[in-house]
């Protein structure tokens, strides 16, 4: 078994060389340039949002917006670094086409971001639940645990010019994907019906959209069976922003809004709070 060290020691050794890099147009390399900027303003400004705002809720609920903080500034530091790595791989030549310069791209950045930002997301909905301590911590465990499965197992494939071992990895880093989806749609679902009216719609909608900002991912990692094409690092690069925005940035907002309509149930009379959990 890989310890911690040893797997993100891994993903950080094996970048992308630049002789798997596709000749890109002006347009095609300021598309995912762009992509990659934007991004990176998205996380900050995000991150900045949740230090301004968490004074609106309450203590037992700040641990979630700790974590989507945490989320963000991660993923922002690393959408940086994948975005110095892009601007290092290409170069325009006489032609007006950007060529790889033999840089090597390193998109494990990535990867190590999920490693560490997957988990946490996980953690920012389930401890707004109203979970008992023992479920809580069995329900977070194994989604934990999960997560990283998906997340190792996606990269063999992600990395490699090989179909047939693209295609394997993406089945077996499928099998824990769906796994995460079951837990929070099937095994969670007593536990959500059971949260106050405004809370459970927010909720609902919170784990909708983390589903189908997940969908993305895996849309885009089949790009790479198009196998180095330009049109194939731009469903990749472009597809796995979006994916990230969505699920990092919007998701961490919509947790926030349950967070404080929690904390405003909790100062509410109690007639208030009976009308809202009807």
């Amino acid at each position: 078994m890989w310890s911690e060290g040893s797997l993100l020691s891994y993903l950080i050794l094996i970048p992308i060389e630049g002789e798997y890099m596709p000749e890109l147009s002006a347009d095609q390399f300021s598309l995912i340039y762009n992509m990659l900027s934007l991004t990176i303003a998205a996380m900050f400004g995000t991150f900045a949002f949740f230090v301004l705002a968490k004074e609106n809720i309450a203590v037992k609920y700040k641990p979630a917006i700790v974590c989507s903080s945490l989320v963000v500034l991660i993923a922002g530091y690393h959408y940086f670094r994948i975005f110095q790595s892009w601007d290092d791989a290409y170069a325009i030549s006489e032609s007006g086409m950007y060529v790889a310069t033999g840089v090597p791209f390193n998109d494990a950045y990535r990867y190590v971001d999920w490693l560490l930002t997957v988990p946490l997301l996980l953690v920012e909905l389930i401890v707004l639940l109203s979970l008992t301590r023992e479920r809580m911590q069995d329900v977070l465990t194994r989604l934990v645990i999960a997560s990283v499965l998906m997340i190792a197992l996606g990269y063999p494939g992600e990395v490699s010019d090989n179909t047939g071992t693209q295609a394997l990895f993406f089945v077996l880093a499928m099998i824990p994907f769906v796994y995460i989806l079951r837990v929070l749609w099937k095994e969670l679902a007593a536990e959500i019906a059971e949260e106050d009216g405004k809370v459970k719609e927010l909720i609902e909608q919170t784990r909708m959209l983390l589903m189908i900002s997940w969908l993305f991912y895996p849309v885009a990692y089949i790009f790479n069976l198009a196998g180095g094409t330009a049109e194939a690092e731009i469903g990749v690069q472009v597809g796995y922003t979006i994916a990230d925005i969505v699920s990092k940035c919007v998701y961490g907002v919509m947790v926030y809004f349950i967070a404080r309509e929690k904390t405003m149930l909790d100062s509410a009379p109690v007639s208030a709070k009976a009308t809202a959990k009807a």
